[in-house]
């Protein structure tokens, strides 16, 4: 079906319990873990969001039949009616959030909701980073995903520099229970299988360095933190 029968605009109060329509009718429908939210506790965050967020709607014949939630630097929700899917009404939405993000924006989808992960790809979204699903709800694996904008440098730096901002605080951290360590210790010392396990353990959370390029970060960051801990 052709979508020049689609009206684009942002969603008003009036659209609520159609946007929570499409929501449920979607997830239900697509290749994604079971919503874990009844009705009412859906309705009641979606309202709370109609008031924060940037909600767009695509309206046809006076029915809502798909809708878009945007938050700053992200794309939060996507979702068509199942009897619209693969029409055009997710391009359509698509191309408003881009519209009025330029810079670029990320989001999250489902590892196992490969239909979803093959439209952004379509799209031009790239998958940055994957997950074991420990940090949302349904606790199942998740992919993040980033459509870098028209400054595809500019926006990947963005996001670097967040990283960095991170690992930083991290670091500090680190350093921190380093010293109080050695307080415990007598003097500075190294327990090597120790080090190996953490090295293991991280080279399970960042596959793609290994163990090797993992455990050369780890000795440094450890003696670097000793160092330190004995200048003090």
């Amino acid at each position: 079906m052709p979508t020049d029968d689609l009206l684009l605009r942002p969603a008003t109060d009036a659209d609520l319990a159609a946007i929570v329509a499409v929501q449920i009718a979607s997830r239900e429908a697509a290749a994604m873990p079971p919503g874990i939210h009844p009705a009412h506790e859906v309705t009641a965050w979606l309202t709370a969001r109609l008031a924060t967020d940037d909600v767009w709607v695509a309206e046809s014949d006076g029915v809502v039949v798909g809708y878009a939630r945007i938050t700053a630097g992200w794309l939060d929700d996507l979702y068509v009616v199942p009897e619209r899917a693969g029409q055009g009404v997710g391009s359509a939405l698509l191309d408003v959030v881009k519209a009025q993000q330029p810079d670029g924006f990320c989001l999250w989808v489902f590892e196992m909701n490969t239909p979803a992960r093959g439209f952004y790809a379509r799209h031009g979204l790239v998958e940055l980073e994957r997950t074991d699903g420990s940090g949302n709800e349904e606790k199942a694996p998740d992919i993040r995903m980033a459509w870098p904008g028209a400054d595809p440098l500019a926006f990947y730096r963005r996001l670097i520099d967040e990283v960095d901002e991170q690992l930083g605080d991290l670091l500090a951290r680190r350093a921190a229970l380093t010293q109080a360590v050695q307080a415990h210790k007598g003097e500075p010392t190294r327990d090597p299988e120790r080090e190996h396990e953490i090295a293991a353990a991280l080279a399970r959370r960042a596959p793609a360095l290994g163990h090797d390029r993992l455990s050369r970060i780890l000795q440094a960051i450890i003696t670097e933190s000793i160092d330190a801990a004995t200048e003090l």
